[in-house]
Order: C-alpha cells, then structure tokens, then sequence
C-alpha cells in the first residue's frame, strides 16, 4: 500500500501563487508516476499533471500548461505542483495520485489509470 498526504493549500487571490505537496509512504518504491487532479463544486474530476517517476516526462492539461509546474524529489518521494497566475477558475479540491506500474497503454489524464488517492487539499482563488 502507498499512503499520499497532500499539504500546501489555502486562499489566495486571482494572479497569487501556491504550491502543493504530496508525500508518498509505505511501498512507495513501486510507484510508477504521480500527479494532480482537481475537483471544483458541482463539476467532475479533472486531470491536471502528471509526471513518470523514472524519466523526465511531464504532461498538463491544456487549462493549466505555462501556469503550473509539476516536479518532484524522488530521494523525498515528493511530487510538487506550483501554481502560478492563479485564476478563480482554478478553485477546487486538489488530489495528489499514484500509479504502481508501468504500462504501455498508459493514458496520464485518465483518473482509472491511478491506484491511489489523496484526501485532497483546498485551493480557494478570490477574484
């Protein structure tokens, strides 16, 4: 089992910046990749980053490419999303997520793609 605790968000005003964290616990030497998605009141989840663990590949979703940087700290089993020129569009629940396996069919912005789940963080942008 791998456990995701996300840290890192809060309100901030239309342009401010955030940046969240994720640690990952337990058997987090079989992760695969890690990334983001979000979840705004009355809206669906939506995929925000993701990056793989053992190479430099990142991907974005088209709302947030150019704002948000997803990385990581593997010696730290860290991922890290920084938020920039926040937008009150980007207020939501924010899960960090992990996949254990690598897979040839993998499609990064698929919530099903990820076997684990964080309890979520709130990101609050104020117009």
């Amino acid at each position: 089992q791998v456990q995701l605790v996300e840290s890192g968000g809060g309100l901030v005003q239309a342009g401010g910046s955030l940046k969240l964290s994720c640690a990952a616990s337990g058997r987090s030497f079989s992760i695969y990749s890690m990334g983001w998605f979000r979840q705004a009141p009355g809206k669906e989840r939506e995929f925000v980053a993701a990056t793989a663990w053992s190479d430099v590949n990142t991907y974005y979703a088209d709302s947030v490419k150019g704002r948000f940087t997803i990385s990581r700290d593997s010696a730290k089993n860290t991922v890290y999303l920084q938020m920039n020129s926040l937008k009150p569009d980007d207020t939501a629940v924010y899960y960090c997520v992990a996949r254990r396996s690598y897979s040839s069919t993998y499609q990064y912005g698929s919530p099903y793609e990820y076997n684990y789940w964080g309890q979520g963080t709130q990101v609050t942008v104020s117009s």
